[in-house]
């Protein structure tokens, strides 16, 4: 269970933040000098250096996305440059990307960050230039929510059955594994649907139908709370409040749900930590953005206290859970049923080991579940938020400092001891060590840079930093 340091606050960190990214700015411009284009996208690390994995290419809006933060936190235009010319060159490959569930990661981290801080005045203002970030963004959005699969309209829900007469278009976005399968990672794609939704724009289907992206936001947020997450009720015999199955398998013939599965974690009756860590975070931030939305756009839900008490109820679980199941120092093994686990003794009782013998730990998980507790703290407030919000920044105390963060000059990652996929044996195990550690990932060094951001604009006295 995290032990827990009341005492932080974000101007308490900024010592650390600051050095965080001194260390970041490096590291961006030795893979800038280093990365060839024609090799894909970087994807992680092996041996310091990064190196491309095919499998989807969601990792390329980390890596200009990462260079636009840098310039957010330092103000060196170096960076915003860098950004600028990565998001024109290579992105728009991304935006009508109509095979993955990944547009919320690679163009949110964009074109989403240059829109942002355009609007917020921290760049100069141009008419075209702003419609060229809206446009895509706009598009993305689209393209997200048509990635669709409907499930039966009688099945389970979180949100109020409509009345008679009334219909909600029930289902998913579903992941490139195919239309049955949902991934807890897709909640963080909402992102798209929802700067998408702000900007006015729909998705327009068959017969110039138009169909709303927040209502396909809020009923892919509402199955996934469904599915993908418990809540102790006795759904089955390992339903502990807060788990987190990875996949959710759906009949496509009738739209029933059939079992839960997982694709990068040890079982499906097991949590694999990152995916609890991107609904942590995914439900958190969507319960900011739902605050900005008039009370009539939500009616057809079933009304506010209805959505936000699903959000709420999601982010509340999944967040106990992950403190309650996690290392005192706030980094979580890759998955909490992974079998080496028994070998380590009460592992929970004290601080995560990188270096032990039979399990990994997963850093970037860590860094997206502390954003995840810091903006659910926020969001609450007062005493309720107040053990969310230190949890958050007691992992990042630990994160943004060695043995996780990355010191040494010919190491390309800032984050170590990052996690990919464990089951297939994709991540780097060095000479000597009988797991995966000390490497990076794009994931893990973009979403420690955007947990740093928020804290450091919290230090400085700066917006806070939101996504839409």
């Amino acid at each position: 269970m995290i032990k827990i340091n009341p005492s932080l606050t974000a101007k308490t960190l900024q010592p650390k933040l600051e050095r965080l990214f001194d260390l970041s700015g490096r590291k961006i411009l030795a893979i800038e000098r280093s990365w060839n284009p024609a090799d894909g996208t970087p994807v992680f690390t092996v041996r310091g250096r990064y190196t491309s994995r095919g499998w989807t290419e969601w990792t390329q809006g980390f890596q200009f996305g990462s260079a636009v933060l840098q310039y957010d936190a330092t103000g060196e235009k170096q960076f915003l440059g860098l950004g600028r010319r990565g998001t024109v060159e290579r992105m728009a490959a991304h935006v009508s990307h109509i095979g993955v569930h990944d547009h919320g990661f690679n163009n949110v981290s964009t074109y989403g960050n240059l829109l942002r801080l355009m609007r917020e005045g921290r760049t100069d203002f141009n008419e075209w230039e702003k419609n060229f970030y809206e446009l895509a963004l706009k598009v993305s959005g689209a393209v997200q929510a048509a990635r669709w699969t409907g499930i039966h309209p009688a099945s389970r829900t979180l949100l109020p059955q409509p009345a008679a007469g009334a219909a909600r278009e029930r289902g998913f976005i579903h992941t490139f594994n195919g239309p049955h399968s949902l991934f807890a990672d897709a909640i963080r794609s909402l992102r798209a649907l929802a700067v998408s939704h702000e900007l006015g724009h729909a998705l327009m289907g068959e017969g110039d139908r138009r169909i709303s992206l927040l209502a396909r936001l809020v009923e892919h947020a509402d199955t996934t709370a469904t599915f993908n997450v418990y809540y102790g009720e006795g759904r089955d015999a390992y339903d502990v409040r807060g788990r987190v199955a990875h996949e959710s398998i759906f009949n496509v013939t009738d739209g029933h749900y059939r079992c839960p599965n997982s694709q990068q974690g040890y079982s499906p009756f097991s949590t694999w930590t990152r995916g609890l860590a991107w609904i942590i975070c995914g439900y958190a931030e969507q319960l900011e953005f739902f605050k900005t939305l008039d009370d009539a756009e939500l009616k057809p839900f079933g009304g506010r206290r209805a959505v936000t008490g699903m959000l709420l109820r999601v982010a509340r679980a999944t967040a106990d859970f992950y403190i309650e199941k996690t290392p005192a120092d706030g980094v979580p093994y890759w998955d909490t049923g992974a079998p080496g686990l028994a070998k380590l003794g009460d592992y929970l009782k004290r601080p995560a080991d990188p270096f032990n013998e039979h399990e990994p730990v997963d850093s970037s998980a860590a860094a997206i579940a502390a954003q995840g507790l810091v903006r659910l703290g926020n969001y609450l407030g007062g005493a309720k938020g107040k053990r969310y919000l230190q949890a958050g920044l007691t992992t990042a105390d630990t994160l943004f400092a060695e043995p996780y963060l990355s010191t040494k000059a010919d190491h390309q990652g800032l984050l170590l001891h990052s996690i990919y996929h464990r089951p297939n044996g994709w991540d780097y195990t060095p000479p000597g060590s009988k797991i995966p550690r000390g490497e990076s990932s794009m994931w893990g060094d973009y979403h420690a840079r955007e947990l740093a951001l928020l804290l450091l604009r919290e230090a400085k006295g700066r917006p806070y930093l939101k996504f839409f």
